[in-house]
């Protein structure tokens, strides 16, 4: 026959009671209430006792009160630990204030105890508390209390219930917190579990090693979060070389594919965060040995990518265009051009990242060398070759619609910026294809001709390019893109210019280039004026009256009057901007403005 159930009554008069003696009666009988999972019946046994009570007990254990023997403050400890973790099964004690209070205090005796049992009641009770409210989850990035939880983690035994508990609660914690409306002082808390799962992803080589991967990876993700502002704002710290450490181990090792995607990832996130120029920082650490030089971690990281991109591209490629069409590929496509973004954005800070060491403009504690720097320009022309079969793929199945060929877009216009010529022959036969791609929520291509607008700038300095760009009428897309970006909120003046210095090297090799005159240079006209009316700046001035002026060259004012969107008032505002770039200083060291200048001198004296 089943034992009765302790009477309940008797515990509640006890844990009424007025003496201390009555109370720890009353608890220890409690326990037993407590294991019996009468919701009802635990809320009368918080009630009584109260949290006051509770949290005295706790402290007690801890040695901060005076009085008590010494030999008995693990006995009131533990007593006060099952009693907690009993009573926070019910998920509305769990989310009540006095208990969510205690959450400092038990991180404490984590940080203290050398008592595993102790130690995993104590993670227990707290991932109750962090489940059942937002307070209790939030109670855990006041100052201090993550350091304490996870300070020794690293110490415990690999495999032990202890770390796995301990990585449990901060997975819940790495879900639930958000830090969009976290005060500072809590952000400083999480600030802290960035660096425990920094050190835990450096220094472990279990399962948890992946755990803590994954948690960093879904915090440091998050696209302009508060919490990478204050990272940013951080001294030197240890945290960014434990990631490196991380980052290392998984890429030199054989680790399945999804592994070596998230770390690759988190390269990403600390680039994001830090900027480019963190792969190529020199770091020490002083408790691991496994730290890479500069040189070997850069080329790492690259090589790892670049194989990941070949594969995603070749099965991309396959699920799109030979597989069966089942919603089961579409899915699969979906995942695949969400890894494959996310390698593209690696690999264009990559690109930024080489540039800037090769002009010099790398931090000071850069130290990668000049070979390094061509094995890595040698392996991207490769990748950016492969990204262009992608896309003479995607133009031979007609296709030029989806965010996927976008962003391979994007990389390849990135690479180009910077070496305007590689895979000339290649971007030569894609470029009229690449103006045509749009996005997924784009209605006519846009971005595509943005990102390609760095490359353009310098090719058509060259007669080749200004042909090159003739052959399809491009001219007439990047003229409509120039007067696309004067409608948008915000203005993108750096992009302006790239256009503007694109029309303005074609314009001067016209003769080169059979130029007609029609609509869209109607349009630019009308856009140059709308975009020197928003900015005071002698750059912007200048700029769009020696395009404006070139453009008049072509033509007459009674041609211009007799278009239909271009009148009297269009044309006052056009001779307004030429009188005022014609009025305006030329700063003596800015030679492009002097010759801009120049240009429009010229053409008012024809």
């Amino acid at each position: 026959m089943a034992a009765s159930a302790p009477p309940l009554d008797d515990c509640l008069r006890l844990l009424r009671g007025e003496r201390d003696e009555q109370k720890l009666a009353g608890l220890l009988v409690a326990a037993n209430v407590c294991r019996a999972g009468d919701a009802d019946a635990v809320r009368k046994v918080y009630d009584a006792v109260g949290p006051r009570f509770l949290r005295r007990l706790l402290n007690t254990g801890l040695g901060k009160v005076e009085g008590g023997k010494e030999e008995e403050r693990e006995a009131y400890l533990r007593l006060a630990l099952t009693v907690l973790a009993g009573l926070a099964r019910s998920p509305e004690v769990a989310a009540d204030e006095g208990v969510v209070s205690t959450v400092p205090l038990v991180a404490e005796v984590v940080s203290k105890s050398a008592d595993p049992a102790i130690t995993e009641e104590c993670f227990e009770l707290l991932s109750l508390i962090a489940i059942a409210s937002e307070d209790g989850a939030y109670k855990f990035c006041e100052p201090g209390v993550i350091d304490m939880i996870y300070l020794q983690v690293s110490s415990l035994p690999d495999g032990s219930k202890c770390i796995e508990l301990a990585i449990n609660l901060m997975q819940l914690l790495v879900h639930k917190l958000k830090v969009d409306n976290m005060s500072v002082e809590k952000l400083q808390g999480m600030t802290s579990m960035v660096a425990c799962l920094a050190r835990l992803f450096a220094v472990l080589h279990t399962a948890v090693k992946f755990d803590a991967l994954h948690m960093l990876t879904t915090l440091l993700s998050q696209k302009e979060s508060p919490l990478h502002d204050l990272l940013r704002s951080m001294p030197a710290s240890i945290w960014e070389s434990h990631i490196r450490v991380g980052i290392t181990a998984i890429l030199q090792n054989r680790f399945v594919s999804t592994e070596k995607l998230h770390a690759l990832l988190l390269a990403e996130c600390m680039m994001s965060i830090l900027g480019e120029d963190w792969l190529s920082d020199d770091c020490k650490i002083q408790d691991t040995q496994n730290v890479l030089p500069v040189d070997k971690f850069v080329l790492l990281v690259l090589e790892s990518a670049r194989i990941e991109v070949a594969v995603f591209l070749n099965e991309l490629a396959y699920l799109k265009y030979e597989s069966s069409k089942t919603s089961q590929t579409h899915e699969a496509v979906s995942q695949k051009q969400r890894n494959l973004a996310i390698l593209f954005s690696l690999i264009e800070r990559i690109i930024k990242m080489i540039s800037n060491a090769s002009s010099g403009e790398g931090a000071p504690s850069q130290t990668i060398c000049e070979s390094t720097i061509m094995q890595a320009i040698t392996g991207l022309n490769e990748t950016i070759s492969l990204v262009l079969d992608f896309l003479q793929d995607a133009k031979d199945h007609g296709q030029q619609k989806g965010d996927d060929l976008l962003a391979a877009a994007r990389i390849v216009g990135s690479y180009l910026a910077e070496a305007p010529y590689a895979c000339k022959e290649k971007t030569k036969n894609l470029l009229e294809f690449i103006f045509s791609i749009e996005g997924q929520d784009e209605s006519r291509p846009f971005y595509s001709i943005c990102f390609m607008l760095p490359m353009l700038s310098q090719i058509t300095m060259e007669t080749d390019g200004c042909r090159t760009l003739a052959s399809f009428g491009g001219y007439k897309a990047v003229i409509d893109c120039l007067v696309e970006m004067t409608k948008q909120d915000g203005i993108d003046n750096g992009s302006m210019f790239l256009a503007c210095d694109t029309i303005i090297n074609f314009m001067s090799n016209r003769k080169s280039a059979h130029i007609p005159v029609d609509s869209c240079f109607i349009r630019l006209l009308k856009a140059l004026i709308t975009w020197a009316g928003t900015s005071n700046a002698s750059s912007v001035t200048m700029t769009a009256s020696c395009l404006c002026a070139m453009l008049i060259d072509l033509t007459s004012e009674e041609f211009l009057l007799s278009c239909s969107d271009f009148d009297a008032k269009t044309l006052g505002s056009l001779s307004e901007l030429i009188v005022r770039s014609l009025q305006q200083d030329v700063p003596d060291d800015d030679g492009e403005q002097f010759n801009q200048k120049q240009v429009i001198v010229s053409g008012n004296t024809c």
